[in-house]
């Protein structure tokens, strides 16, 4: 392997191929360094303004830019992105998660094991919203642990190895909540949908895998809206938006809002002035709303492409 030894190992903290990218990355410095790399996760907000300067680092599940193109730097992702590096390494695939990436150079390495050809599949399934998969539903159980439990606790609950993910007791909870949970919060989603632009609604969310309810919303044609919005309160007091959609506008939404993530799926963290659902209701028509002085969904789209 032709990789530079890292300072760090940075990778995306919101879901689970962030998780499973990253612990692969730990352990693969471990085995071709003889050494345990620190590990940090971010989400989208603190990422845009956190300060590149170690010497040498691992990035998984973020999009390659210009402040990720130094000597000694290796990005793993599979992002939308137009930057091109000139001194950073970039191991990239639209069609791979970063997981998949990841494991790809621990497989070169010699570090590959029937479990985490497994995990990492799973992962793959969910991250790319392969739905028409036989393994799709349980794809999303081990995605929905990480949204359910936390990144930095599920870490700690395995204590930072990627096996112990496989077959998880907590799964039976996810498949539980998936089973009892998922209609009833679609019947509670399809009338619960507010308007912040013509384009974009935010979904009032109850029970269930929200990530498959809007997904359900959008495919079904139960909503008008080309986006729709997920609003997470957390621990912190701050808000996290999530955007999904059918034809590439999510991404472009995020975007105009300091986020990323991919066309049809993707996130931003609210500015922390905002620390409750109805001022981010109005923080996302200023923003987002032709008639507030926002920003329309197609010109946000279209700069975005530029």
């Amino acid at each position: 392997m032709s990789l530079p030894q890292p300072a760090v190992i940075l990778t995306h903290e919101s879901d689970l191929d962030g998780l499973l990218s990253g612990l692969l990355l730990v352990r693969l410095a471990r085995h071709l360094f003889s050494t345990d790399v620190t590990l940090q996760a971010w989400n989208y907000q603190g990422w845009r303004n956190r300060q590149m300067s170690e010497p040498a680092a691992w990035v998984s599940d973020f999009s390659f830019d210009a402040r990720l193109d130094r000597p000694n730097w290796v990005v793993i992702d599979h992002h939308v992105t137009t930057a091109k590096p000139s001194q950073a390494r970039l191991i990239h695939d639209a069609t791979r998660s970063a997981s998949l990436l990841a494991y790809d150079c621990c497989r070169e390495a010699g570090i590959g094991t029937p479990a985490l050809d497994r995990l990492v599949n799973l992962t793959n399934i969910g991250d790319l919203w392969l739905s028409r998969d036989p393994d799709f539903d349980l794809a999303l159980d081990y995605a929905g642990m990480v949204k359910e439990y936390g990144f930095w606790n599920l870490h700690h609950i395995v204590n930072g190895d990627p096996e112990r993910l496989l077959d998880h007791p907590l799964l039976e909870v996810m498949a539980v909540k998936r089973r009892v949970e998922n209609p009833i919060g679609y019947a509670w989603c399809a009338s619960h949908i507010e308007e912040v632009s013509p384009e974009v609604g935010v979904v009032n969310t109850t029970l269930g895998d929200t990530n498959l309810i809007v997904h359900q919303l959008l495919d079904r044609g139960a909503t008008r809206f080309k986006v729709l919005v997920t609003l997470f309160p957390k621990a912190n007091r701050t808000i996290v938006a999530s955007f999904r959609s059918l034809n590439g506008e999510a991404l472009g939404v995020a975007s105009r809002l300091q986020g990323g993530g991919h066309p049809n799926a993707a996130g931003t963290t609210l500015p922390r002035s905002i620390t409750d659902v109805e001022s981010a209701m109005g923080y996302l028509r200023e923003t987002l709303s032709p008639a507030h002085g926002g920003q329309g969904l197609q010109d946000a789209f279209a700069g975005l492409r530029l």
